[in-house]
């Protein structure tokens, strides 16, 4: 008996000693802030979507009334905004978000080829993702600038290309593509440099053209690293704001104006506050985001 109750103890000595507090301390950090300043405003964001609240009075819990005024009441201007913003939006991700990823792939693949110029093309093409958002709109204005632009002074062009359709979509694509393909691109430079070079090399002993070899060895060993780039970057730009916000202030005639800009004026921007529909549009925003990325990844996905 004394001998199983000795055990015992130097079991739970043992559980002791090996008790490492390293991994929670790094962890818990971030746990924190996750859970404060994402978890939580989520969860109260979501509570807020059914009540009528104008963020000075107690929220006055409506239901799913919110959610009938934007989705089907034809009457109401939050009816036009919702689904005017969330079609300005989809077309904003449908354009982009191809652009993002191809672009990126055909760059690192050129780039695996001049191992001389790697580094230094490298840095150029992901120099623009450090930028912050409103110093990369600003240039941008000033590029398209009737005034004292270089389109117009050196080049000719006359039209106002951000309150012109359809130059003023060409030129928040552009801009878009200029400024994030930087992050996707390392991660390609990443990726390719994994690809199997015997596998390769053995393809090309066989015949196989470089368009072969890119297609059936280099695509299939980088797809979860395509699956990842693609999901991450639809949902960046399901988000978009600073662009059509600081570039063409949603014009011509709304054409531009994406979801989270009237978000954003109906829960701030006005002098009566409408929270409650604000969130009603957040959580319908999200649940597209959430509904497109399973889509993406149950098509890409790995079906081995």
């Amino acid at each position: 008996m004394a001998t199983v109750v000795d055990s015992q103890t130097k079991l739970k000595k043992n559980k002791r000693k090996s008790l490492n507090l390293w991994p929670a301390l790094f962890v818990g950090p971030h746990l924190l802030l996750f859970v404060l300043f994402f978890l939580i405003p989520s969860v109260y964001g979501f509570y807020i979507a059914f009540t009528k609240w104008d963020i000075f009075t107690s929220p006055e819990f409506v239901g799913f009334e919110n959610f009938k005024t934007i989705l089907f009441d034809q009457d109401s201007s939050f009816y036009s905004q919702f689904w005017n913003g969330l079609k300005n939006t989809f077309i904003f991700v449908v354009i982009t978000v191809p652009f993002c990823i191809i672009v990126p792939l055909v760059l690192a693949t050129a780039l695996m080829t001049k191992p001389k110029l790697y580094g230094l093309f490298q840095s150029i093409f992901y120099l623009p993702t450090l930028f912050a958002i409103s110093a990369v709109m600003i240039i941008w204005q000033f590029l398209m600038s009737l005034s004292y632009g270089p389109f117009s002074n050196v080049f000719g062009f006359d039209v106002n290309m951000l309150s012109t359709q359809p130059y003023a979509w060409i030129v928040l694509v552009v801009v878009t593509v200029w400024w994030s393909i930087g992050g996707n691109m390392v991660i390609y430079l990443a990726a390719l440099n994994g690809v199997p070079k015997d596998l390769l090399e053995a393809a090309e002993m066989d015949g196989a053209g470089v368009f072969r070899k890119f297609f059936k060895i280099t695509l299939p060993s980088i797809k979860f690293q395509i699956l990842f780039t693609t999901v991450m970057t639809t949902i960046a730009q399901f988000n978009v704001y600073g662009q059509p916000l600081m570039l063409t202030g949603g014009g011509p005639t709304d054409s531009t104006r994406v979801l989270l800009m009237d978000i954003q004026q109906n829960a701030f921007g006005k002098g009566i506050s409408i929270a409650g529909i604000s969130s009603a549009m957040a959580v319908m925003l999200g649940l597209c985001i959430m509904v497109v990325s399973v889509f993406q990844f149950l098509l890409l996905r790995d079906k081995d």
